[in-house]
């Protein structure tokens, strides 16, 4: 059987992914213990930088905690949900397109 190599020039135009950001969102009820310890466990902030983070969600309303494809910031915002409500905070992550 004779052999047959075929050479195929495909040209493959490959996009970077969307990106999207998850914030937390300030409210009356979360403590900042909890929002600093969401930060360094689920966005794998430091702790300093955490802290920070928590500072900015409570003087300005909402913080980016992290920029991600589609499907990871909606996996961290469903596990900012989880744990708030395991904790019986109302803490709330969105998730928005990043520009």
């Amino acid at each position: 059987m004779p052999k047959i190599e075929e050479e195929l020039d495909l040209e493959i135009d490959l996009e970077e992914p969307k990106m999207f950001k998850v914030l937390l969102h300030n409210d009356d009820y979360t403590s900042m213990e909890f929002v600093v310890d969401v930060l360094i466990h689920i966005f794998h902030k430091s702790h300093l930088e955490s802290e920070q983070i928590t500072l900015q969600i409570h003087a300005k309303g909402k913080a980016i905690c992290g920029v991600y494809t589609f499907e990871i910031a909606h996996t961290k915002a469903q596990q900012v949900k989880q744990q708030a409500k395991e904790n019986e905070f109302p803490l709330l992550a969105t998730v928005e397109e990043d520009a």
